[in-house]
């Protein structure tokens, strides 16, 4: 199925409303709100990893909140057990029969915030339901709802009392991203505005979920020519040799990465894809699958700057659309 440039131009109008009313909360960061949506239209989750005080949960409840959909937030806490966030099976003495009770996971956007104060067996049960869409609690599957969401957020700077996420949850994030501190002009403006402490609330719901679903389908059937998976499998490949890293991005996070392409072309009114696409998304999709020598972690560099060097050294296809 091709997609029509008609369908392209209606993608990108939606998109561009989305970013515009995401951005009542979140000032000045246009580029990690395009994100965030190029991560729900590809089907993908989000982690987000920051200072404490830039504005992450904002962004997940604004994110929510654009969509009129069902979420929620788990904060993660180290006592906070997998079934908190799955549900739990109860015995109904009424009915004589056992009873599923959905957590909060069973939602269209799901906040976890602070994911990494979780204990590894609670983080473990998002691995399912974020890769399959399901969870499965004393044999039985649950299908959560679609679209599905969970955006993640983690603090660098405080690691008392938490843990570490494990690389097999880390290729489950589509993209890990940040917020960054706001420009001086952003500051000022929040600074004028500080006596609304609940920015999130300013976004109103403008997509219903059965949209989302169809944008998502949309965006899936985006054309990518031969030349551009070559041009993927050889950024992937590269991290796979290269003397700085540990251990190179999987075939997930190929995959990823052309998922989101392709998301990426369309929110800009195109039906097919360019190298610049995959170039833009590079480093948010794939610099988090990778693990960096610790010796040369250690000198400074991180694994966004090897993923940098890496589209210098990878000459991307002359490609023009057809």
């Amino acid at each position: 199925m091709s997609i029509t440039q008609e369908q392209a131009s209606w993608f990108a109008d939606a998109f561009e409303r989305l970013v515009q009313n995401v951005d009542q909360a979140i000032l000045g960061k246009q580029r990690v709100i395009r994100l965030a949506l190029a991560t729900l239209f590809s089907q993908g989750h989000m982690l987000l990893e920051d200072y404490p005080g830039t504005g992450k949960t904002v962004l997940a409840k604004s994110l929510a909140r654009t969509l009129d959909g069902s979420n929620s937030r788990i904060q993660f806490t180290p006592d906070l057990l997998p079934s908190d966030v799955t549900g739990i099976t109860i015995y109904d003495q009424q009915k004589g029969a056992f009873e599923f009770h959905p957590g909060p996971i069973f939602s269209s956007v799901v906040l976890a915030d602070e994911i990494n104060r979780a204990s590894p067996k609670t983080q473990s049960a998002l691995l399912e339901v974020m890769e399959e869409g399901c969870v499965t609690v004393d044999g039985e599957r649950h299908e959560v709802p679609k679209p599905f969401m969970v955006i993640a957020t983690q603090n660098p700077v405080e690691q008392a009392g938490t843990y570490k996420l494990p690389e097999a949850q880390l290729d489950r994030f589509l993209m890990k991203t940040s917020l960054g501190y706001p420009d001086h002009q952003t500051t000022v403006k929040l600074l004028m505005e500080a006596a609304n402490r609940r920015r999130a609330e300013l976004v109103e719901p403008i997509l219903r979920t059965e949209n989302v679903v169809a944008m998502q389908e949309l965006a899936s059937n985006v054309h990518v020519d031969a030349s551009i998976m070559e041009y993927i499998a050889q950024l992937v490949q590269a991290t796979r040799t290269d003397r700085d890293i540990a251990l190179g991005v999987s075939t997930r996070g190929a995959l990823a990465l052309a998922r989101a392409a392709k998301t990426w072309a369309i929110s800009q009114g195109r039906g097919f894809v360019i190298p610049d696409d995959v170039r833009d998304l590079a480093v948010p999709v794939l610099a988090h699958r990778i693990i960096v020598d610790p010796e040369v972690e250690f000198n400074g560099t991180s694994g966004e700057d090897i993923i940098g060097r890496i589209l210098l050294d990878v000459a991307p296809p002359q490609y023009r659309a057809e």
